[in-house]
């Protein structure tokens, strides 16, 4: 049950193409944006009109936010009226709305059948992907929380100046530390979404995703977001005094374990226009600097090894020597 009906590619306009996406750390390939939905149309004589109606408000808020923002929200840290971040903002209005739109699945609800959701793609060729399925709603809001989650990070790891103005611009340890937790997050998301979600689909169904909700694209973006993770901790790592060579081959070799296997999940994956070549080319990128690493760190201690070196001498002359 449920039923897909997808726009045409060339129908409209509603789609961003990625021609300037500023300064980037963290690659996220577009915010998917949902299209408003008529709840009463569908659950008016099914639901009691409180709970209708708070599914319209929380979802119209989400609709409105994620218009308004997503045209900016990776390249600006853009604040409330209030001193908020639009960011924690929509994050949270998904937060609101997740747990109310999953009680139309409890005890599998016919309910979840009534309502046309409509969300417009960024990675598939079909500008917009509809489907008569709650689990295709709640599929694209652990989608979008998560790449709010990699946004957030990618704000917190631009290097900024200092206020005299004389320092080299830098990423603050706090904003480092606290980018881990933001990629273990949305890490987390996306698994659920693989795990707990995506088998809600018939095989049918599943083929008939857009490219953006395929298993091979919410499995590369968890291994991105825990790759990313690690390469945090690799570069607090190499800044550490305290850290030893063997620490940093190993997280070199986890960030490459991720790398490689997010690329394998994207490999075969029709990615298009712009965003998802970009984000095939990120992936690529970052494995090919994952092994680099990995080797720097690699032959450094063997030959540490053949020559008997202290790890002082190390540290002090460079790995290469």
């Amino acid at each position: 049950m449920g039923c897909f009906a997808s726009t045409p590619k060339d129908s409209g306009g509603n789609r961003r193409k990625p021609t300037s996406i500023g300064e980037v750390s963290v690659y996220v390939p577009g915010l998917r944006i949902p299209r408003a939905v008529d709840f009463l149309q569908s659950l008016g004589d099914q639901l009691p009109k409180t709970l209708v109606e708070r599914l319209t408000a929380l979802r119209t808020r989400i609709v409105v936010m994620a218009n308004q923002e997503g045209p900016t929200i990776t390249r600006t840290r853009r604040k409330t009226q209030h001193g908020g971040s639009t960011l924690l903002d929509l994050h949270q209005a998904l937060l609101d709305y997740l747990p109310v739109v999953l009680g139309l699945t409890k005890d599998g609800s016919h309910l979840q059948f009534k309502v046309q959701f409509n969300w417009v793609n960024q990675e598939d060729e079909e500008e917009e992907t509809e489907m008569s399925n709650v689990w295709y709603e709640v599929l694209s809001v652990l989608h979008l929380m998560a790449m709010l989650q990699m946004s957030q990070a990618n704000l917190l790891l631009l290097p900024r100046g200092s206020s005299d103005g004389h320092n080299h611009p830098k990423v603050s340890e706090e904003n480092r530390r606290t980018s881990i937790d933001i990629f273990l997050k949305a890490a987390g998301y996306l698994d659920c979404a693989v795990k707990h979600v995506l088998p809600q689909f018939s095989a049918e169904q599943r083929r008939s995703l857009p490219v953006d909700l395929a298993e091979g694209t919410l499995r590369a973006l968890c291994l991105q977001a825990l790759g990313q993770g690690v390469d945090i901790q690799l570069g607090m790592a190499i800044d550490s005094s305290k850290a030893t060579l063997a620490v940093k081959r190993r997280l070199s070799c986890e960030m490459v374990k991720y790398w490689q296997q997010a690329q394998d999940n994207l490999m075969n994956l029709p990615l298009a226009n712009g965003w998802g070549e970009k984000h095939g080319l990120f992936v690529k990128w970052k494995y090919v600097e994952a092994k680099v690493l990995l080797h720097s760190f690699s032959l450094t201690l063997i030959l540490l090894s053949y020559l008997n070196l202290s790890v002082p001498f190390v540290l002090r002359y460079g790995p290469f020597l």
